[in-house]
């Protein structure tokens, strides 16, 4: 199966080859019923790309996208921490990250979908998934920075790690890649 871009401005054509046969079968006259895409984002180039997918499908769909950013706790243990006032850090950082998400959101989005922003704490593979299931999400468009070998092992894999666990579907999103949104 291949997503290419349609001749009309933000469209998809889905092409179905010989082996997908029992796909459409299955599927027989039902149509996506796209209504909710969440789109896990960090602020990297990465998940930009991946927030102008979602855009082009929640218009095409008429969806909402909650946009979602998931602050990572890091606490040093003992003697490392230093006096540090982890509850007013953690707090400073959440204002900021929720100004920035709104921002990101007027910027990208606007009035060309409806959409809402959310604020997680936890683990993001966690927090993603959590928040799909609760929101009863349809899609989640999600971006993947592509690391491989000794960085994958050290940072894993967000993305990788949200199509296992996740109570939906999953469109990963590679900054490098054939483009089929324009915009």
């Amino acid at each position: 199966m291949k997503v290419k871009p349609a001749p009309s401005k933000n469209r998809v054509v889905v092409e179905v080859g010989k082996t997908d046969t029992s796909l459409l079968e299955s599927i027989g006259s039902q149509t996506f019923a796209l209504r909710k895409i969440l789109v896990p984002v960090d602020f990297s180039k990465c998940s930009l790309k991946a927030l102008n997918y979602a855009v082009a499908f929640a218009r095409q769909f008429k969806a909402s996208i909650t946009l979602l950013y998931v602050v990572q706790p890091y606490y040093l243990p003992g003697d490392f921490a230093g006096g540090v006032d982890y509850v007013a850090l953690e707090k400073e950082i959440e204002e900021n990250s929720l100004r920035e998400l709104k921002a990101l959101a007027d910027k990208h989005i606007g009035k060309k979908a409806s959409y809402n922003v959310l604020l997680q704490t936890g683990r993001p593979v966690d927090q993603i998934s959590r928040t799909a299931d609760e929101l009863n999400i349809d899609l989640i468009v999600i971006s993947t920075h592509g690391h491989t070998g000794l960085k994958h092992v050290v940072l894993g894999s967000t993305a990788e790690n949200v199509v296992r666990h996740a109570p939906c579907p999953v469109l990963t999103v590679r900054v490098e890649e054939h483009e089929f949104v324009n915009g």
